[in-house]
């Protein structure tokens, strides 16, 4: 059953009311804080299941993401924008290409773009090619985002482990030293550059539970 845009402004009701309630500090990398001071393009990369604390940086950080042309899809697509950012349209074969293409624009105007690295369907935290070819597409810094939170609502049914943060709890947020951007001679399936992704990723998660 579609969902009416009733339903799409109450969700980003809860969700704008929740976000307030959290006790959030974010920990930027100086590098990142000099990228971000330059406008220089960069690329926010994090795990499948951390998005739900991550969207309420949409506005201070003029964040753009993907998002898929799912009903589920079409609401986050309207909070983001609500929130004042910006949505490229894709999720997969075809449209994951437009909704590449379209990130690739919006980098191009000045957006920071924030990517879930092991979507849009998984495996569960394996990185795909994506991230790397929007950064060999645009020069953008690859920047390592690890999430942790105090107490949250865990959707066990979610393949993503995607979790919610309870009222007033406290969000710690690092956006760690990224990736140089990556050269138009190299091949995002390099399995060397997901390596050193992941390790990176595990470096800005275990800082944020610090």
């Amino acid at each position: 059953m579609k969902h009416s845009k009733v339903f799409h402004y109450l969700v980003w009701l809860f969700y704008r009311l929740l976000s307030w309630s959290w006790r959030i500090t974010v920990e930027e990398h100086p590098f990142v804080s000099k990228l971000l001071k330059e406008k220089r393009p960069i690329i926010l990369a994090h795990w499948h299941g951390d998005e739900l604390a991550l969207i309420h940086l949409v506005k201070p950080y003029k964040l753009a993401t993907m998002t898929s042309q799912s009903q589920d899809g079409e609401i986050v697509n309207f909070v983001i924008n609500k929130l004042g950012g910006a949505t490229s349209r894709g999720s997969t074969s075809k449209a994951g290409v437009s909704g590449l293409l379209g990130l690739v624009r919006l980098i191009q105007k000045g957006q920071t773009a924030s990517i879930a690295l092991d979507g849009p369907r998984g495996p569960y935290h394996e990185i795909k090619p994506g991230v790397f070819e929007l950064s060999r597409l645009t020069g953008a810094y690859i920047v390592p985002v690890g999430v942790s939170c105090s107490h949250f609502f865990l959707f066990k049914r979610s393949w993503n482990k995607a979790y919610l943060p309870y009222p007033f709890t406290k969000v710690h947020i690092v956006f760690d030293n990224p990736l140089s951007p990556i050269e138009k001679h190299q091949d995002p399936k390099d399995p060397h550059l997901k390596e050193v992704l992941k390790s990176k990723l595990n470096d800005a998660k275990r800082k944020s539970k610090t």
